[in-house]
């Protein structure tokens, strides 16, 4: 039975050993969570404040409307996302595409569509002809930042997955 048992423990180092630096993946996964919770939150403000403009009558003597609130989301979500950048560009890591168009460059703005940023499809070709020319222009409402994505271009591979041709290899070795 210890062989066994010590034959689970190693498998389970093996596993675990997989992922370098998995504390701070879960780190910087739960600062991504959390800005995006509180830029969320904000939406929500906004939707709450909509609706007891026009279903009560009275208002709240202290102060404490989700008018008040939105300014501390936003600033929680912001500083979350600095928080976010700071970390993973410490570490070294890579962060996903999918992530990196989510955040503003320029002011740490959660880039949400229709609230915080808007989108448009933009095709610069003589008359908007060439279909394969369309860039989806995200422009953030906080700071003006426009981020141009191709919308119909493949994402190239990392140069290290990329093969590189044994062909041109025997060349330049001569």
């Amino acid at each position: 039975m210890a062989k066994v048992s010590t034959a689970k423990v190693s498998t389970a180092k093996a596993k675990s050993s997989r992922v370098p630096n998995k504390a701070i993946y879960s780190r910087v996964s739960y600062l991504y969570q959390a800005a995006a919770y509180m830029a969320a939150q904000q939406e929500h403000c906004k939707s709450a404040e909509s609706q007891t403009t026009k279903g009560n009558d009275y208002a709240e003597p202290d102060g404490s409307s989700a008018e008040s609130l939105k300014p501390l989301f936003q600033c929680a979500s912001r500083r979350l996302v600095a928080e976010f950048r700071a970390v993973s560009h410490k570490a070294l890591l890579r962060i996903s595409p999918a992530m990196k168009h989510s955040i503003c460059k320029g002011c740490d703005t959660m880039l949400i569509d229709g609230s915080t940023c808007t989108n448009e499809i933009e095709n610069r070709s003589r008359g908007g002809k060439k279909p394969w020319a369309d860039v989806l222009v995200r422009k953030c409402s906080t700071c003006g930042l426009a981020k141009r994505f191709p919308v119909a271009a493949k994402r190239q591979k990392r140069k290290q997955d990329r093969g590189f041709p044994e062909e041109i290899a025997m060349e330049a070795d001569p």
